[in-house]
């Protein structure tokens, strides 16, 4: 197998949730680029079938699914669809996610409920489930994407930064437990991205470039910069790579 044979991803299956836009339509994209077929999990319909459109323009097969990951029987859910469509699960990409801005003495209840059960407990019921199908498989690739605020801290975003954190020790706790029976769990920490999440930072002049100026690439990232991240996670490339995070921010870390 030549080198860049590790990357091709034809006849794989994938799930990906929070596909619909940003980042997670960009992932999307890079893994039916690469072969895959693609899962599209996400709660507006209508951006997910422009998304089946574009694809079908590459000769990808897809599949909509319109879901909500924070609901608990979701998730068990999106499973049996997809293995319905297809007979196994090959790569779940779990992006899936959403930011309340407030200080920590005055976030609502709901709030932080809001963003824990969508990015911490979602994203762990989807991992638990596809694990149960790649353990049977006893291959697969488990991705979760955190952010520079699974390790950093940032002002105004609590539940985000907890929820963050947490999907981090859920990567390393089952990539310790899942990596003797062929299943790589990993965790691409995303830094600041032109996005819909990010869009209030966006609006705020002063606070754009400030960030701008303390990352060292001097941009923001664009959603096709994990584009290649993703494929890597997700092909034999990494198959020795487990419990591991990829930091994709442009160098923003190291100057924090």
């Amino acid at each position: 197998m030549g080198v860049l044979d590790l990357f091709n991803l034809t006849g794989k299956v994938a799930i990906i949730t929070g596909a619909s836009r940003g980042l997670g339509r960009s992932m999307a994209c890079a893994l039916a680029e690469a072969g895959a077929y693609v899962a599209l999990v996400g709660r507006d319909l209508s951006a997910l079938k422009i998304l089946e459109a574009d694809l079908a323009n590459i000769g990808t097969e897809t599949l909509l699914i319109s879901a909500d990951v924070s609901k608990k029987k979701e998730p068990q859910r999106i499973i049996n669809e997809v293995l319905s469509w297809r007979s196994n699960i090959d790569i779940l990409v779990n992006n899936a996610g959403t930011v309340v801005r407030s200080s920590a003495v005055n976030i609502s209840e709901d709030d932080w409920e809001k963003v824990i059960e969508l990015n911490l407990n979602g994203a762990f019921r989807m991992a638990q489930a596809a694990a149960r199908v790649m353990l049977n498989q006893r291959s697969g690739k488990i991705i979760n994407i955190g952010s520079v605020n699974s390790v950093l801290g940032a002002r105004e975003v609590i539940s985000y930064a907890a929820s963050k954190g947490g999907i981090l020790q859920v990567t390393r706790a089952m990539a310790s437990e899942l990596a003797a029976k062929g299943i790589q769990v990993n965790c691409i920490l995303p830094g600041y991205f032109e996005t819909d999440l990010t869009k209030g930072i966006q609006d705020d002049e002063a606070r754009y470039e400030m960030i701008r100026r303390r990352t060292p690439a001097g941009r923001w990232g664009k959603p096709d910069d994990l584009a290649g991240a993703v494929v890597y996670l997700a092909s034999a490339a990494s198959d020795y790579v487990t419990g591991s995070t990829l930091t994709v921010d442009g160098g923003f870390i190291i100057s924090a």
